[in-house]
């Protein structure tokens, strides 16, 4: 399916995360014409994305009867979107939502369709290299599914899952992750200050080392133990830092509770 074939997309909500998704589409094929940006308060940024483009930016969705509207606004503010944007939904519009944490229930009730599909995506969509896990509504059809996984694979991967409580860990891990990597470069940067480098030198240090890891997992396709092992020289430097991260009150178990208490605030975001 190309993205030029699925007709009219209206896209609510034109912040980072959603000009982001609207570059990928339209560097991926999607024509400027058939694309609406929703937004009552856009940026500057955005407002110039739209002109660059050509791609209308309107006040709120009356009139637009799209054949697929993206829902990528804040959780937070779902409620008055969702009375909003329900009467330009016609009786063959898709809804996709990239809300984080709201449930396929609260979206069928709140637009008076089922025709709907959940996912959730992470920040690096605004680079192409995001990843989003989706799970299709009750009333998505084969087709349905063909259609959000050409406009997502734009900004990345997509993977499918069966059940809701699947993508409540979703958003804790792939989610919220990018968030844990970034803190993991700051606490590096820190310890290597109190190592008697520099501020700068070892903030350097630490984001290369982590945009480096990730082309060698990108560009070698081995586990992640595998390349971690490959990286570790027995009584070395690197065994004797993983003693201290793999122990039984080390990364992992931290990473644990971390994980579950992003996935319990999606579950309670949902829960309304």
């Amino acid at each position: 399916m190309t993205l030029a074939s699925i007709g009219s997309v209206v896209l609510v909500g034109a912040g980072k995360m959603g000009i982001a998704m609207a570059r990928g589409w339209l560097d991926a094929g999607l024509v400027p014409g058939q694309l609406v940006l929703v937004d009552p308060n856009p940026s500057e940024a955005t407002t110039e994305f739209a002109r660059e483009h050509g791609v209308q930016l309107i006040a709120s969705t009356e009139g637009t009867a799209p054949s697929v509207l993206v829902l990528a606004v804040k959780p937070l503010v779902i409620g008055p979107v969702l009375a909003a944007v329900q009467s330009a939904l016609g009786p063959d519009t898709l809804v996709i939502s990239i809300a984080a944490g709201i449930s396929l229930a609260t979206l069928t009730a709140g637009l008076g369709t089922g025709r709907l599909i959940r996912t959730m995506p992470n920040t690096p969509a605004q680079v192409g290299k995001g990843v989003t896990g989706v799970v299709p509504g009750p009333r998505a059809t084969d087709g349905d599914r063909d259609v959000v996984e050409a406009l997502l694979s734009a900004n990345g991967t997509v993977v499918f899952f069966e059940t809701e409580a699947q993508l409540d860990a979703v958003t804790a891990v792939s989610g919220s992750g990018p968030a844990y990597v970034f803190n993991l470069v700051e606490a590096m940067a820190a310890a290597g200050v109190r190592q008697g480098l520099t501020q700068a030198q070892a903030m350097l240090l630490a984001r290369e080392t982590v945009i480096g890891a990730a082309a060698l997992m990108e560009a070698d396709p081995s586990p992640a133990a595998v390349l971690r092992q490959n990286v570790t020289s027995p009584n070395g430097t690197t065994a004797a830092a993983l003693a201290v991260l793999m122990a039984d009150d080390g990364l992992g178990p931290l990473l644990d509770r971390a994980v579950d208490a992003a996935r319990r605030r999606s579950e309670e975001l949902g829960r309304g």
